[in-house]
């Protein structure tokens, strides 16, 4: 059975359609009209347990609303959706436990408050046991690197701690389905490549299956083997990252500025493109 299964989702919203100007806004007052704007059309896929799936798209393009008809924080307008077994809108004790959404531009942690009193409410909120408590926030902040910051305020971390303890947060109650929505956004390099590999060892240990949307490609590439690709609420490709890649951009530009000529009576700043195709595995061909 798929861990996720999306079959045909649509989600529409009614948006007013108001002209321009003290006239446009009186005429809307009295007789308002509205536009229907598809956000998710038509999309279906399915992501077996343990899978690691890239999800893309441009800003608008419909990753968030999918992500959250899956959590259950929309309903469908049209469509079914299967997650862990469970339909997510109904928002069911036992669905909750199974999954996690992690938004790389929201928080849940207490500003003014060390981030182990946040992370003691979460654990009462899953009825975690003390000892079960101290259990797994004893691995997962080593795992993440966190364990002498837990009791500073989250005000005080730095952004990329700041990220750890939300992703320690979110993982407390071990979900076995992970929806993380730009989970490396705004931070550097280093921190980056910190969440990364705390997400490829979390997958790696408990089987996790992972739904991920980034605007960084190191973090698909580093974590996902298959990518789905969304664009205008539609999805446009469902395979291997490889394969989006010769399908979409089949072709590379070099393009060269020598500071010498490299031959007698050429300009100095001689200019010249290098076309090149194929994939990574196959290598690259060039002319």
């Amino acid at each position: 059975m798929s861990a996720i299964a999306v079959e045909n989702l649509h989600r529409a919203y009614q948006v007013a359609d108001k002209s321009p100007g003290l006239g446009g806004t009186l005429a809307h007052f009295w007789r308002r009209q509205y536009q229907t704007v598809w956000a998710v059309r038509d999309v279906s896929f399915a992501i077996a347990p343990g899978e690691v799936v890239g999800f893309l798209g441009a800003n608008g393009a419909g990753k968030t609303t999918t992500l959250k008809m899956l959590t259950g924080l929309i309903q469908p307008t049209g469509g079914t959706v299967r997650v862990g077994g469970f339909v997510p809108f109904r928002r069911q004790r036992a669905f909750l436990h199974q999954i996690t959404l992690v938004m790389g531009q929201k928080q849940q942690l207490l500003w003014d408050l060390p981030a182990l009193d946040s992370l003691r409410i979460n654990g009462a909120v899953y009825g975690l046991s003390d000892r079960l408590f101290e259990e797994r926030l004893t691995e997962l902040s080593e795992l993440l690197e966190l364990t002498d910051k837990l009791r500073q305020p989250v005000r005080k971390l730095s952004l990329g701690e700041r990220m750890k303890a939300e992703l320690l947060a979110a993982l407390l109650h071990h979900p076995q389905i992970l929806f993380l929505d730009e989970p490396t956004l705004g931070l550097d390099v280093n921190a980056q490549v910190k969440v990364r590999e705390f997400l490829k060892e979390y997958n790696a240990r408990y089987g996790a299956t992972i739904l991920l949307t980034s605007h960084y490609m190191a973090d698909i590439t580093a974590l996902c083997q298959r990518v789905l690709l969304i664009h205008g609420g539609r999805l446009i490709f469902d395979g291997r990252l490889e394969a989006l890649v010769e399908k979409f951009s089949p072709y590379r530009e070099v393009r060269l500025e020598l500071e010498h000529p490299p031959l007698p009576n050429r300009s100095v700043n001689a200019k010249a493109t290098v076309r090149c195709n194929g994939s990574r595995d196959a290598g690259f061909g060039c002319y």
